[in-house]
């Protein structure tokens, strides 16, 4: 394996990873990335390549003008005569200029104790004084990364956060569920050198840092003259924010000490503080972490070069790097998931680094891998190491993976890790595959390995979150609906159509409270949207097989499926929708109903309508989009539909095994993730009605690199999609069609998203629709719920009660409890044994057959022991078996209350076969 620097490939996303051992922290060129402790996540990290910024962050504002940037490229770098970020063996630096305001950011972590630093040094190079307010950001987890995916919202309720007048600290701590989860207590203190005093402004509430409908980029909080709000405790979506404004004379200087703290108690991560208030606290943690850097490699017997190639090889073990992975149509073979590799003993639940050695000269040079694992390892990053060798090879890896075991396995308190030697000639063609699938790194031994430049890199600068998009002039759009009579008008919304729709109106920066949605499903498919235009879409199960990304984040409540408009002869780009493009002069309607939602506005002298709705059956979602034009004189449009593929379960990483493709026969586009467990030989689709003349597979074509659905700085620039599609990408779907409207002239398109059993399943349904009317689709939908709501109604004195009883209660027990088993907070995708027979006992007279169905469903998660399934997954049944003794004696109550509501006896005739398995332990629940 050469490590000649002239010859190596380098990584697209390097990063500079921080660490004492215990207390871990990284940062990427972007100024993105995350935080974490003892294998807890301190703060908020994803892998994902395109948009988001994650981690911790410093903004600066300048109190005369009112801007406000960061002091890295994210989130909002700005405009910058000068950026540049070093990577240094214990620290990293980012250096820019800001008109004539100079930062220096130094990060690290401490050698000695577990404080990480973030210095920001500002000097004023002009010639009049600037006044800038400092502000710190950094989403909060203090717990397993794994269950902060897959249920964010859930994860944060549990973090509680305090603040200590005396000193100005900020602490966050994680409540304990369990007496065996771990003791998390953070501290977050901000000093400025020159200035007695604490810190006055602080906040740890998410949704008043960044206000209902915002993101980092464009946070309420940094706008000009908004002040923190000093919250503190049961914020329910933490954050650590503190604020300090300095005085820059022309030539001055000044500098800014952002601690972090971690222990175990709060005891304990106080008395890590007073250390911190040195003159030279910031220097001497500078110095340590240089010196354990140091240390370490000398521990390891690793020189400077070899580290700072072991470093370079961090970035693709994070981010999924198609420049060190194996080629596109090999990653497209992979297919089953993780267990295809339990049989050769690996979990997958590591990044892999897969290592082809031919002959004796690869055996020699697999030992500097192994010597990388060991430096990754001691620096508290875990990774598995595959050695796939030739056949007459296979005796000496063998033993070169027994010593690196015994050596990792010594190591105290380190992260798990492990290296295996394999056959090549012995191993099955699917392990194979799936291991060159899922391995973030592929090395031939006798081939160049990948890095990244280190020391000084210039950076481009990243667009601001200040009006990125060309906006024309518009007066503000009548609201013909603003005299529309609401029962129960909140301001915002009311029941309209006797109550069976709910209407909501929005002007200006307008948002719901939190995201108000509407649940739309069939048996078998369904997707959630709210008033804005957030939500997601899944098939069969809305937690294992989600098709978009479930969002569970109320605050900014960020599409992953977007409808873009843009005017090719202004340049002004927004979305169908209120989010994730709002056009501020517009007035946004959106009406929620039984299985469908209508979104309108008018914007730029265009009206626009969006009506989605999901089929009674079929797999599917429609969005039908009409766009009239209101103006005088003919107009160039360009609509791109858009989708951010999942394909998976929700807060599982699948991103580097989707697939996509064109469709010939149609020109839909196509999507697979194969390499998981279940679903994996289905395919997810976009279509626009035939009518998308271009196409890209690639999110960063279409947002860019450092853009997000707001801001899609490709669609911005209004470059035509490039076709590019496969594997290895960083995967989305995008159709894009060019329509030219006359004045008044009025034009339809319909988008669909849906996912099917096969290729040829998918082009039967997508020429189905294409040949069928929205308007048909549409009744079709009513009648059903008619159908159903109008079984029953109930009329009392009062007409709330009449309202909720009669159409909403009845709807989502139908729709969102039996069908979606999902909602905005929470997307189980089970059956809980006694929740839906609960559920069940409000359907026996309206959908009595669907009652049936659920009652015989139940009895068939029955154990010849007595007990029961506590929840499963369908289709494949997987579940827990519990102790639970009421949820036995659910099945027997509304078997009873199903006969007498229905009278049909013959359903204690069915004869279901008892599950099998083994039994709960005595001394388990």
């Amino acid at each position: 394996m050469s490590s000649q620097a002239s010859s190596r490939v380098n990584v697209a996303h390097p990063v500079q990873w921080l660490s004492n051992g215990s207390y871990s922290a990284f940062l990427d060129a972007s100024g993105s990335g995350g935080s974490y402790w003892r294998g807890q996540s301190v703060t908020r990290w994803h892998e994902n390549p395109v948009g988001h910024a994650w981690g911790s962050f410093i903004f600066l504002r300048d109190e005369h003008s009112g801007e406000t940037w960061s002091a890295t490229q994210l989130p909002c770098g700005g405009e910058a005569e000068e950026f540049a970020i070093d990577f240094h063996e214990g620290s990293v630096r980012v250096q820019r200029c800001h008109d004539t305001l100079e930062s220096v950011l130094d990060a690290a972590v401490a050698g000695e104790h577990d404080v990480e630093l973030r210095r920001i040094t500002l000097t004023n190079h002009g010639d009049r004084p600037r006044t800038i307010t400092l502000t710190s950001y950094a989403e909060l987890v203090l717990g397993p990364a794994g269950a902060d995916a897959s249920h964010p919202a859930f994860s944060k309720m549990f973090v509680q956060t305090e603040w200590v007048e005396q000193g100005g600290v900020l602490l966050a701590t994680r409540r304990k569920r369990s007496s065996d989860e771990p003791s998390v207590w953070a501290a977050h203190m901000l000093l400025v050198d020159g200035q007695d005093g604490d810190t006055h402004e602080f906040e740890s509430s998410r949704l008043r840092f960044l206000g209902r409908g915002h993101v980092l980029r464009d946070a309420h909080a940094m706008r000009p003259g908004i002040g923190l709000s000093n919250s503190s405790g049961c914020v329910l979506d933490p954050v650590f924010s503190l604020r300090r404004g300095v005085t820059l004379a022309p030539g001055a200087s000044v500098k800014a000490m952002f601690w972090t703290a971690l222990a175990d108690s709060r005891e304990s991560v106080l008395s890590l503080l007073p250390a911190l208030r040195a003159a030279d606290a910031a220097d001497q943690l500078l110095r340590s972490a240089q010196a354990h850097a140091a240390s370490r490699r000398q521990q390891l017997d690793i020189d400077v070069s070899q580290a700072a190639h072991f470093d370079g090889m961090i970035g693709p073990l994070l981010r999924a790097d198609r420049h060190c992975r194996a080629p596109a149509e090999v990653v497209a073979r992979g297919h089953g998931g993780a267990p295809v590799l339990w049989g050769s003993s690996i979990s997958g639940d590591r990044p892999i680094v897969l290592l082809h050695v031919a002959d004796e000269a690869g055996v020699a040079s697999a030992h500097e891998l192994l010597r990388a694992q060991c430096y990754w390892q001691a620096k508290r990053l875990a990774c598995d190491v595959v050695m796939l060798g030739a056949a007459d090879q296979h005796d000496a890896l063998a033993k070169l993976a027994k010593a690196q075991n015994d050596t990792l396995k010594a190591a105290k308190n380190a992260v798990k890790a492990e290296c295996f030697a394999l056959d090549g000639a012995a191993i099955d063609a699917s392990v194979r595959d799936g291991l060159r699938t899922v391995a973030r790194i592929e090395l031939d031994a006798a081939k160049p390995w990948p890095a990244a430049d280190y020391g000084r890199q210039s950076i481009d600068s990243a667009p601001t979150g200040r009006a990125p998009i060309p906006r024309a002039p518009t007066r503000e759009s009548p609201d013909e609906n603003d005299t529309e009579a609401r029962e129960f008008d909140n301001g915002l919304g009311g029941f309209v159509d006797s109550g069976r729709s709910y209407a909501i109106s929005l002007k200006g920066e307008q948002c719901t409270p939190m995201p108000w949605v509407n649940v739309m499903a069939n048996a078998d498919f369904g997707c959630l949207v709210s008033a804005e235009g957030g939500g997601y879409t899944w098939s069969i199960n809305s937690q294992q097989n989600a098709l978009t990304p479930w969002p569970n984040d109320s605050v900014a409540d960020m599409p992953h499926e977007a409808l873009y408009l843009r005017d090719e002869d202004g340049g002004e780009v927004w979305s169908a929708t209120a989010s994730p493009i709002r056009v501020p002069s517009a007035r946004y309607r959106t009406v929620h109903g039984k299985g469908w939602s209508r979104f309108t506005h008018r914007a730029h002298d265009i009206e626009v309508e969006l009506l989605q709705c999901v089929p009674s059956s079929g797999s599917l979602k429609l969005s039908r989009l009409r766009l009239r034009n209101g103006s005088a004189h003919a107009r160039h449009l360009t609509v791109t539909s858009y989708v951010e593929w999942a394909l998976g379960p929700n807060g599982a990483v699948t991103t580097p095994y989707v697939v996509t493709s064109r469709d010939e026969s149609t020109g839909a586009m196509f999507a697979r993730n194969a390499w998981r467990e279940e679903f994996g030989e289905r395919v997810a689709f976009i279509d626009l009605g035939g009518q998308g003349t271009t196409c890209s597979g690639d999110r960063r074509e279409v947002l860019g690199q450092h853009g997000d659905v707001g801001r899609p700085d490709g669609l911005i620039r209004g470059e035509p999609l490039s076709g590019h599609t496969g594997a290895g990408l960083d995967p989305c779907g995008a159709l894009q069609t060019r329509i030219e409207l006359a004045a008044g002239a009025q034009v339809e398109l319909v988008f669909m998203l849906g996912d099917a059993a096969s290729e040829a399943e998918a082009q039967a349904l997508i020429r189905k629709y294409r040949d069928t009317d929205v308007d048909a689709v549409l009744a079709g939908i009513r009648d059903t719920w008619d159908r159903v709501l109008d079984t029953v109604q109930v009329h009392t004195p009062n007409r709330a009660m009449d309202i909720v009883l009669n159409d909403w209660l009845p709807y989502q027990t139908l729709g969102c409890r039996m069908w979606a088993r999902t909602a905005y907070y929470q997307a189980s995708g089970a059956y809980g044994f006694r929740d839906q027979l609960q559920d069940s006992m409000a359907l026996c007279v309206s959908r009595p057959d669907v009652a049936r169905e659920h009652l015989l469903r139940a009895a068939g998660r029955q154990f010849a022991e007595g007990d029961v399934q506590h929840w499963w997954l369908p289709p494949t049944g997987k579940g827990i078996r519990t102790k639970i003794r009421d949820d036995r004696l659910w099945l027997p109550y509304v078997a009873a209350h199903y006969i007498k509501s229905t009278g049909d006896q013959a359903v204690l005739d069915e004869a279901l076969p008892f599950l099998e398995g083994d039994a709960v332990k005595p001394d388990a629940t």
